[in-house]
């Protein structure tokens, strides 16, 4: 029993990296927007859609915002 869950938990800790590699990303790039990038991914990730935007949103480039 315990040498079967020694194998298995290896694809349980990939699978969440890979699920959350989004927020993972948004906060190692320290970006703008990263509460609501963690947000998308948490709630729609499974869509697999949502997922994709969120991590083509956090690798995204913030744009300094101008003041006037």
């Amino acid at each position: 029993m315990a040498v079967s869950a020694f194998f298995l938990f290896p694809f349980f800790g990939l699978g969440f990296v890979m699920y959350f590699l989004p927020s993972i990303v948004a906060f190692a790039r320290s970006q703008r927007d990263t509460a609501s990038i963690v947000l998308l991914n948490f709630f729609l990730g499974w869509t697999m859609i949502g997922w994709v935007v969120a991590l083509v949103w956090a690798f995204k480039t913030d744009v300094p915002v101008m003041m006037r």
